[in-house]
């Protein structure tokens, strides 16, 4: 979720603190596993983690709300479109290089040794190979819609290398990365089109993101602390109620910058009420998240999402309110 390690979360909540008996080979770990040529494609592409790319939507929210006074909204939206695949061609070269720096590791894990570079289906140098190839990728298709995309593009790779590196085990740092991911997601989908970030956008962006990350960890910390089950080194050196004011103090900023942003939205947008009554369902689902949080049970902020319908509904009432505020 670094971003580079968010889809580990549903693994390690399933582990236990014993090690395996016997080590882990990859012959042993991919005996019902097909190799060759396909078994390889197939290995790198879920290495990719395509089931991520739905993190790579945020790229759309900048142009949501630029949309409106767009003179050109056909080029706005296949810029966005562009940064959304440009973005996820990157995200997934850090994926490649997180899981093929962390191999040995992976193989002693229960878990983590059936993902294809740690069961030896896709070799650490491919893996490496095939990071290049997705970055250049990405970082081409950029191009199409701009070169500050390009920019934020490599800035995004750099600090998430650090993240896979070593920042992962510094605390504060990880979370101040993790939550950077999402934060230049926003970013691209703005430059892409040459949209023009509001403060507040920014500021509801940077909370929000640390809000998800804080919340996530601490879910992980709670769920150590009732079951033991095996936690990442960095979240060692945190306490359950540390986190739960890092989380609980991005909440309130979170909340505020939201509220101040829908006023200035209501005195540009005809003194549109709508803007206004966005703040119900918006301060709702934040509370209503914080309680999963609160439960530590937000480990997967995405199964959250996709499982509680209530604040699927929520969601949308969001949406359709903002969407009123700027074209009713």
């Amino acid at each position: 979720m670094s971003e580079t390690t968010e889809q580990r979360n549903s693994d390690e909540a399933a582990v236990t603190p014993e090690a395996p008996e016997t080590p882990v080979t990859p012959e042993s770990s991919t005996a019902t596993v097909s190799r060759g040529p396909l078994g390889l494609v197939g290995g790198v592409i879920k290495t990719a983690r395509p089931r991520q790319w739905v993190k790579n939507v945020l790229v759309f929210a900048a142009p949501f709300f630029a949309f409106s006074k767009s003179t050109d909204r056909t080029g706005l939206l296949l810029d966005a479109i562009v940064a959304f695949v440009a973005f996820s061609l990157v995200a997934s070269s850090v994926y490649l290089i997180n899981d093929a720096i962390d191999v040995e590791a992976d193989r002693a894990h229960p878990t983590k040794r059936n993902r294809p570079i740690a069961a030896g289906i896709v070799p650490v140098p491919v893996a490496y190979g095939a990071a290049v190839v997705f970055f250049l990728a990405g970082l081409g298709v950029s191009f199409a819609a701009s070169w500050q995309l390009a920019v934020v593009l490599g800035v995004y790779e750099a600090v998430q290398l650090g993240y896979c590196f070593g920042l992962k085990h510094q605390p504060v740092v990880d979370l101040a990365i993790v939550g950077s991911g999402f934060l230049m997601r926003s970013i691209a989908g703005g430059v892409a089109g040459g949209i023009a970030l509001s403060q507040w956008f920014l500021l509801v962006t940077a909370f929000g993101s640390l809000f998800m990350v804080a919340g996530k960890r601490y879910a992980e910390i709670m769920l150590f602390e009732r079951t033991g089950a095996k936690i990442r080194s960095s979240l060692k050196k945190y306490s359950a109620s540390y986190l739960r004011f890092v989380w609980a103090t991005s909440a309130a900023i979170l909340i505020m910058s939201y509220c101040l942003w829908a006023f200035e939205i209501r005195q540009t947008e005809h003194n549109s009420v709508w803007a206004l009554i966005s703040m119900v369902p918006f301060v709702v689902a934040v509370l209503r998240y914080a309680v999963d949080v609160d439960g530590g049970i937000a480990g997967e902020p995405e199964e959250i999402a996709l499982k509680d319908r209530i604040l699927q509904v929520l969601g949308a009432t969001w949406v359709v309110t903002l969407f009123l505020s700027f074209y009713l």
